[in-house]
C-alpha cells in the first residue's frame, strides 16, 4: 500500500501535522497509522477517565467524520515494527507493508519500567493508554489500598483520584520532592502538604526494592527495608520515546529522534515530532519535552515542511509549560523551575494558606514563573519567554502583578 504522506501516531503532533499537510496539499494522499485501536484521544485526558469525569468514547480528538471530510485515511491497530528509509517503506506487525514519499514519526512515548525485583511477576498498572485508564478504573473500584510509584503529574493525578475514591494511598518518589521536574522544593512542599491533609501518605526519597504477591495484592519492600501491603500498584516513573522500530533504519537517535528546526531527521523524507522527538531547547541543547503545546507546534511545523509550505516558521526551541489542578487548587509552572547563575529571583507567598509565587528573570527577561493558587495566564507567560520580551520598563509592575501586567503587554504588543 502507498500514501504520499504517511503519519505514524494519532495524538496531538500527528493530527496537527495531518491538518497542516491537508491545508497546503489538497490532493496528495494522507494516511494516519496508529497502534491504538481507538479514534484519536489525548493522553492528558486519561486521569479524568480514571476518575469517571470523562467517558472513553466521548473524548476523541477527531472523529470519523473529520477524517472523511479531510480525505485522510485513518488506520487503527497498525503497529510499525520496521522502517527502511532507503526504500521509503515500512512494515507492520501484521506483515503488511506501506510505501511513502514523506514520513512523519509521531509515535509518542511508552511507560518506563524500573528494575524492581519481582515487578514483572506482579500484575501492576501503568497509565499511558485508554485501555490502561479503563483497567485502572476497574481496579480502583475493587481496591482498598494502593501504592503509586512516582510523584510526577500522572502519579499525582492518579493518587488524588484514588484518595477521593476512599482508597488508602501511599506515594513513593525517589527524588526528595514531588513533581521535582516542574517545581522547586518550596512549591513542591506546599503540594505535598495538601496531599497529606487529604489522606495521601507522601514518602519522598523512597522507592521499591522488591514486590511480592500476597493474595490478590502485594507486599512491597522499600529501599530502606520497610514493607507496605497494598491491593494495587501503579507504576508512574516516567516515559521513554516509542522508537524501537527504528533500529537499523539509520535515523539518528539519542534520548529521542534527533531533529532539526523543521523537524527533519537524519534520513531524507523522514520527520519526527512530539514526545518521540529530541529537538532544540529554547536555552540550548537538544531536549525531549513531552507537553501538549510542544507536541502540537512540532507537529504543525513538520506538516508544513512535509508539504513544502513556504510560510513555515522554524521551531524556536522548547519551553516547558505545565498547569496542574489538585484537590481544588492550582499550580502553574512555565519556563525553568530552577535558576542558574546571573538570574534574579522574586519569591513571595503564604505557605500556611498554600499561596506561592516565584518569578525568575535574567537580563531583564522572564525565564521562569511558578505559582500556586496565584493565577497567571500560563500562555501569556510562555509567550513572554518565547518572545524574549524586555520587562525592564515594567519590572516593578510585573513583579507585583504578573497577571495584569502580562495582559497589558499582550494587548499592547501582540497585534
Amino acid at each position: 500500500m502507498h500514501s504520499k504522506y504517511l503519519v505514524l501516531g494519532s495524538s496531538h503532533a500527528a493530527l496537527e501535522a495531518a491538518t497542516a499537510i491537508r491545508f497546503h496539499d489538497m490532493e496528495g494522499t494522507v494516511t494516519v497509522l496508529t497502534r491504538d485501536s481507538r479514534l484519536p484521544y489525548s493522553p492528558t485526558i486519561l486521569p479524568y477517565v480514571v476518575s469517571g469525569r470523562a467517558k472513553p468514547d466521548t473524548v476523541v480528538l477527531r472523529d470519523e467524520a473529520w477524517f472523511n471530510e479531510n480525505r485522510i485515511a485513518f488506520v487503527p491497530d497498525a503497529t510499525v515494527v520496521a522502517v527502511d528509509p532507503a526504500q521509503s517503506s515500512l512494515r507492520l506487525e501484521s506483515s503488511k507493508s506501506w510505501t511513502y514519499e514523506r514520513l512523519l514519526v509521531a509515535t509518542g512515548a511508552t511507560p518506563a519500567l524500573p528494575p524492581i525485583e519481582g515487578l514483572a511477576d506482579f500484575p501492576f498498572h501503568v497509565l499511558r493508554s485508554m485501555d490502561d485508564a479503563i483497567d485502572l478504573k476497574a481496579a480502583i473500584g475493587a481496591a482498598k489500598s494502593a501504592i503509586v510509584l512516582g510523584a510526577g503529574l500522572i502519579g499525582m493525578h492518579a493518587a488524588e483520584n484514588m484518595a477521593k475514591a476512599g482508597i488508602e494511598v501511599t506515594v513513593l518518589e525517589l527524588q526528595p520532592h514531588a513533581l521535582s521536574g516542574y517545581f522547586e522544593p518550596r512549591a513542591s512542599t506546599i503540594i505535598e502538604d495538601v496531599f497529606e491533609r487529604n489522606g495521601v501518605r507522601m514518602r519522598m526519597g523512597h522507592t521499591l526494592a522488591s514486590v511480592d504477591s500476597q493474595g490478590d495484592g502485594c507486599v512491597a519492600t522499600l529501599n530502606d527495608g520497610r514493607e507496605i501491603a497494598a491491593d494495587l500498584l501503579l507504576v508512574c516513573v516516567g516515559v521513554k520515546p516509542n522508537l524501537g522500530f527504528l533500529d537499523g533504519s539509520g535515523v539518528d537517535v539519542e534520548s529521542g529522534i534527533l531533529v532539526d528546526d523543521n523537524m527533519r531527521t537524519s534520513q531524507p523524507n523522514v520527520w519526527a515530532a512530539g514526545d518521540v522527538a529530541q529537538a532544540r531547547g529554547f536555552w540550548g541543547g537538544m531536549v525531549t519535552n513531552g507537553i501538549l503545546p510542544n507536541a502540537a507546534e512540532q507537529g504543525r511545523i513538520a506538516g508544513l515542511d512535509m508539504a513544502d509550505d513556504s510560510g513555515l516558521a522554524p521551531f524556536p526551541g522548547a519551553v516547558p509549560l505545565n498547569t496542574y489542578s489538585f484537590f481544588g487548587q492550582q499550580a502553574i509552572s512555565v519556563g525553568i523551575a530552577r535558576a542558574d547563575e546571573g538570574c534574579e529571583i522574586a519569591e513571595s507567598g503564604d505557605d500556611a494558606n498554600g499561596v506561592y509565587r516565584r518569578i525568575v528573570l535574567k537580563d531583564g527577561r522572564l525565564v521562569g514563573i511558578t505559582t500556586i493558587n496565584d493565577f497567571v495566564d500560563a500562555g501569556i507567560m510562555w509567550r513572554l519567554i518565547r518572545r524574549r520580551t524586555d520587562l525592564t520598563p515594567v519590572k516593578a509592575a510585573f513583579l507585583a502583578d504578573p497577571r495584569t501586567t502580562g495582559r497589558k503587554l499582550m494587548s499592547r504588543d501582540w497585534r
